[in-house]
């Protein structure tokens, strides 16, 4: 991997986030430096470490356009062109056996150059591997950055901005269509564009825009629920884009990309809802070699997206990649774009047995590693150099270490001592990290058995005061998988900064996608003015409360 320089920035890092202020903002490119502690992280630390080698797809050539950064290159690894210029896009493999990618292009010779994009067409192209060469079967339509998946009921989505296309194939025929949003009395956040897609175990969708705004629908097209109050995204100065969520057998994960600093963050988490970001970067410029020493530095790496397998694991990582800067990429010159892909360390399939909460106390963990084609536990791996534990732990070297091993059929049993795990409240996955027996790196997550995975998602809307009955009104609905518990919703109502009456009242459950009007009752005495805020607070047994806070017009009165 590429040493990458960062600068102009002042970085400070620790567990809980991660915070930086640029120097200056304006610019188009803005170097990043990287905190000191992320030197600390081992291999496989850092999401950028998944990044593999890639085989050779076809011939290796100069003749092609691009800067001598990126000649000669493998022109076949994803798709690429002289007439056109390529953006975005993902793949999915078909039930024929071959990789579909979709992916937006404009003719290279647009009289704007590389600012054609808004008027970029939206094809469907195809190839016997998942690295290419991709051909274009067919056009589906205008939209740009489309990401494709399929619902539960069969049918095949491409989201494009402003809209998407449904078939009940992916040979189409493809409908256009437009989805309906309801941003449920919260701010939409940098507004709806560049949406990220991921399938949750009921068919329900969760989806995340660009600003970091996080939505529900109960199967992928009917109406998008925001319930987020703010954007989920690492708390520091960035700008960002081209956020990317993906749902496996452990995990929500997304990457999002600061594209003003080139650097991109790795986040985690149980629900979709509250996430983590994991310390170092998710990927950067330098990361496009080949096994046989071939390094094609591309300018900027954008739109990522996921290829997963039958586990949801991320196995292949697909860049819109570029050669200049985008005011640089000029009609018939000899800059353009692409769609690439990179292989990605897949993780191993981990679980940890037993159902007693680990904790600092724990003097053993066992961990159950299974065997999978190419893959044998009992003979592949680096014992002395595996840790498991919490991924803050872990992700810097430390972790809890192997005390024995016993097989499991073809499968391998390892027992790890309990010091040094590092679990806390706030943990919902155990990480292994270490070497196989060829010195590389190996990873993988493990869920823990003591934490619900499938919980109900609880979230108001604005509160509404009724004067004359004496009531304060709120909508509360659950867009989780499962019904809701009894509930304790409290309603604090405030006039110029201090509270003027709080209202509680508890509520049986509700079922996911439905919701419930509660009537709180309040002292219709107390005199109210008209510059009011509010807070609604969502208690469930075992979960946090959950917190909705905003202002009061006069049509909530």
């Amino acid at each position: 991997m590429h040493q990458i320089n960062f600068k102009r920035l002042f970085l400070v890092f620790f567990f809980g986030g991660i915070f930086y202020t640029p120097l200056k903002s304006l610019a188009q490119i803005q170097e990043r430096e990287k905190p000191a502690e992320w030197i600390n992280l081992v291999p496989g630390g850092k999401f950028i470490d998944l990044f593999q080698p890639i085989p050779k797809v076809g011939q290796l050539t100069s003749e092609t356009w691009g800067t001598a950064t990126v000649k000669p290159r493998y022109v076949d690894n994803g798709i690429e062109d002289k007439e056109w210029s390529y953006w975005g896009g993902n793949i999915l493999e078909g039930e024929d056996g071959k990789f579909h990618l979709f992916v937006c292009r404009w003719r290279e010779d647009s009289p704007k150059g590389h600012h054609e994009w808004p008027n970029s067409i939206v094809v469907h192209a195809v190839s016997d591997n998942s690295m290419g060469p991709f051909k274009v079967l067919e056009e589906i339509g205008k939209g740009h950055n489309p990401e494709v998946y399929n619902t539960e009921d069969g049918r095949f989505v491409v989201y494009v901005i402003d809209g998407y296309y449904l078939a009940n194939s992916l040979d189409g025929p493809w409908e256009y269509g437009q989805f309906e949003f309801d941003p449920r009395d919260r701010p939409i956040i940098e507004g709806l564009s560049n949406l990220t897609f991921a399938r949750r175990e009921d068919g329900s969708y969760l989806m995340v825009c660009r600003g970091g705004g996080v939505w529900f629908s109960k199967d992928g097209l009917d109406t998008f629920n925001q319930v987020s109050n703010e954007r989920v995204y690492p708390p520091v100065d960035g700008r960002f884009e081209d956020p990317v969520i993906w749902k496996d057998n452990v995990q929500y994960h997304l990457i999002v990309n600061d594209w003003l600093g080139r650097i991109a963050f790795y986040q985690r988490s149980k629900d979709g809802v509250h996430w983590k970001t994991d310390p170092g970067q998710a990927y950067t410029p330098g990361i496009t070699i080949y096994e046989d020493g071939t390094d094609e530095d591309w300018f900027k790496y954008e739109r990522i997206k996921i290829f997963q397998d039958d586990l949801g694991r991320a196995v292949q990582a697909n860049f819109a990649v570029i050669d200049t800067l985008k005011n640089e990429d000029k009609p018939n010159d000899t800059h353009s774009s692409k769609n690439i892909g990179i292989p990605l360390k897949v993780g191993m399939q981990l679980e940890l047995l037993g159902k007693k909460e680990i904790t600092s106390t724990t003097k053993a963990m066992k961990v159950l590693v299974k065997a999978e084609p190419g893959f044998n536990p009992q003979t592949d791996l680096d014992f002395s150099s595996l840790r498991y534990g919490a991924s803050e732990e872990v992700n810097f070297g430390r972790g809890s270490k192997v005390v024995s091993t016993k097989p499991k059929g073809n499968d391998l049993e390892i027992t790890f001592e309990g010091k040094g795990n590092g679990f806390k409240e706030d943990n919902f996955a155990g990480k292994m990290l270490g070497k196989d027996r060829n010195g590389e790196m190996v990873f993988g997550y493990s869920r823990l058995p003591w934490v619900d995975y499938n919980q109900a998602i609880l979230s108001a809307r604005k509160p509404e005061i009724l004067k004359e009955k004496g009531i304060v009104s709120v909508k509360v609905e659950n867009f989780g998988q499962v019904n809701s518990k009894k509930t304790v919703v409290s309603v604090e109502i405030f006039e110029d900064g201090k509270s003027a009456f709080v209202s509680t009242k508890k509520i049986k459950g509700i079922e996911p996608f439905e919701g419930v009007t509660v009537d709180l009752p309040y002292d219709k005495l107390i005199p109210l003015g008209t510059n009011l805020s509010f807070k609604v607070s969502i208690q469930s047994f075992k979960y946090a409360t959950e917190v909705f806070e905003g202002s009061l017009s006069e049509s909530n009165l």
